[in-house]
């Protein structure tokens, strides 16, 4: 497997999709080749992050639009 190959891969591994005959291929890559692992560990990194941020709330008028809205439809139900 070479660089280009593995950097389209990449998301497919960290979905757990990556079909069988690949994933060794894969590994292999990423055991020996730095660029790459740089790459894997950049992904998993912005994943972890991401992870950590809390969810957004909604503003008081969102909420309260919302919460019209659903009002309204279940009246009509």
């Amino acid at each position: 497997m070479n660089c280009d190959e593995f950097a389209e891969l990449v998301t497919a591994f960290l979905d757990d999709a990556l079909d069988s005959s690949s994933r060794p291929l894969f590994l292999d890559h990423l055991a020996c080749c730095s660029a790459c692992a740089g790459l894997y560990g950049g992904f998993t990194a912005t994943i972890t992050a991401l992870g950590e941020l809390p969810a957004p709330g909604l503003s008081p008028q969102t909420r309260s639009r919302l919460m019209t809205a659903f009002q309204k439809l279940r009246d009509e139900v």
